[in-house]
């Protein structure tokens, strides 16, 4: 395999016309991805490659897919796959495996490029290699001898999971289907490239044992300073040999220039789980705050509640907060009619996170705010919150059928404007700074994941749910919730000393 792809020939940047020479670390990974068991069958069948942008990913996806088509692991009506997330990204793969033919006569001799169609036809075997992107229903009915997954951290849900689906659960007639994972790492703990990346771990730290799956990551740790230039090489193992110093200086420079520039960087070039756009409150110093909470323990202590209502369709989420211990505690309901659908369009589980009792799915197209007010009020009457605060936004309809229903709630309205809203997201960032908050429900860490800030030119801030990437309402109720405990008036300590001087 090793001694293909060196045969190769480079065909862009300043090695362009030379052979393709693996390093000593791309040797390992080949190595370990193509050793074979006792009978000689290839021992893993998916692998999960994470590493930083420019580190000679596309040419190394191109010839594994070549040794597939012309090379040494060929075989009859074999099919090789690359699958990306859009028709340009797929079209660099087939691009970068065109130049590798048309450099070598007698390759370009065993196959037929359908330039058009994103395919390559191998003349003495049948053989046909295929780029395809979004399309799932192109991917059904395929049998692939390997399928190659490029930049997987970017292909989303709806159609790149349905994507992912299709060709991970094809191939199952091949002796010896192969899949391979090629990309940074993702900004979302939800993702599907995030979720391997954590099933590798387990692997590798012997949590779960599978020899058929490997999974190596890239990547500059948190407790290292991203931008101090001893660590790139540790998300960067082409460092120094055709990933250029001084293109890693320039952008490094840019990231500590421009604050907005330090995400990308972290995200791409130190390939870290960090989102490209500025978090409101960083994953480390959340996850920080993350422990175990015994809900019949907070029973009689003093606590407050935000409530959020979402449209229709949309979540609604109540939480509670206990100012004592820090604790929160997080409901959630969505409708329950196409679950699966709208669990597509926000990016989160809300099937699986139903079936796991972490949301409540009401009947029907819209979220029953009956089902959710009687919720709260059985809620109200085992914790008792002082106030419970909440947004005007869609109460009419939930006080009328609180009054029907005959239930008291100790509501206090909270505005979302700066001048309510900024005080609260203060309180409960620097009670999350301070580790001061606990939380446990991975449907709130999901949305502190997608939460964006709105600033005004006093530097007030509030959550802004028309820049966040996905659903914020848990933590928006969490935010009220810590907010309205936060502007409560502070006992007074009275001053015996004066009284004292006066009587004496």
């Amino acid at each position: 395999m090793i001694a293909f792809v060196q045969s190769l020939k480079i065909t862009s940047g300043p090695l362009a016309g030379h052979r393709f020479y693996l390093r000593s670390w791309q040797k390992e990974i080949v190595r370990e991805w193509f050793r074979t068991d006792a009978k000689g069958r290839r021992i893993v069948r998916t692998a999960v490659l994470s590493v930083a942008r420019k580190n000679g990913k596309s040419t190394l996806i191109a010839a594994i897919a070549l040794a597939f088509l012309v090379g040494p692991e060929k075989e009859r009506r074999g099919q090789i796959v690359v699958g990306a997330a859009d028709r340009d990204q797929s079209g660099i793969i087939f691009d970068e495996i065109v130049a590798m033919l048309e450099a070598d006569d007698e390759l370009r001799g065993l196959v037929n490029i359908k330039r058009h169609e994103k395919q390559i036809e191998a003349l003495d075997t049948g053989s046909k290699f295929r780029a395809l992107s979004s399309d799932a229903k192109k991917a059904h009915g395929l049998n692939p001898t390997v399928v190659i997954l490029d930049e997987l951290a970017q292909w989303g849900s709806g159609l790149g999971l349905r994507l992912y689906s299709a060709l991970m659960t094809a191939g199952g007639a091949r002796a010896e289907p192969f899949k391979i994972i090629i990309s940074t790492q993702s900004e979302d703990d939800l993702s599907k490239m995030s979720e391997l990346i954590d099933l590798g771990q387990q692997v590798n730290e012997g949590v779960i044992e599978n020899p058929a799956f490997w999974c190596r990551v890239y990547e500059i740790p948190e407790d290292l300073d991203p931008l101090d230039e001893r660590n790139w090489r540790l998300a960067n193992p082409a460092l120094q040999q055709f990933r250029s110093v001084e293109d890693m200086r320039e952008l490094a420079d840019r990231a500590r220039r421009m604050p907005s520039e330090r995400a990308t960087f972290e995200n791409l070039y130190a390939n870290r789980r960090v989102a490209a756009e500025e978090r409101w409150i960083s994953k480390p110093d959340w996850d920080a705050c993350r422990g175990e909470i015994d809900p019949d323990e907070l029973v009689g202590e003093t606590c407050y509640a935000g409530l959020d209502l979402g449209s229709v369709s949309d979540l609604t989420s109540f939480t509670l907060f206990w100012p004592d211990s820090g604790a929160l505690l997080s409901w959630s309901w969505c409708p329950k009619d196409r679950i699966a659908e709208r669990s597509e369009r926000d990016h989160a589980p809300y099937d699986v996170w139903a079936r796991a009792g972490l949301i409540e799915a009401t009947p029907g197209k819209g979220t029953d705010k009956r089902q959710v007010a009687l919720r709260v009020a059985e809620l109200n009457a085992l914790y008792r919150p002082e106030l419970i605060a909440f947004d005007k936004w869609g109460m009419p309809e939930l006080v009328r059928i609180l009054a029907e229903e005959e239930i008291e709630l100790p509501l206090q309205e909270h505005q979302q404007g700066y001048v309510s809203m900024s005080p609260a997201a203060k309180s409960f960032e620097e009670r999350v700074l301070n580790r001061r908050l606990i939380h446990a429900n991975p449907v709130l860490t999901w949305a502190m994941s997608n939460v964006r800030l709105e600033r005004d030119a006093a530097g007030n801030i509030k959550p802004s749910k028309a820049r966040s990437r996905e659903k914020i309402d848990p933590i928006v109720a969490a935010i009220m919730a810590v907010g309205v405990h936060a502007r409560q008036p502070k006992p007074q300590a009275y001053d015996f000393s004066a009284e004292m001087l006066l009587t004496a």
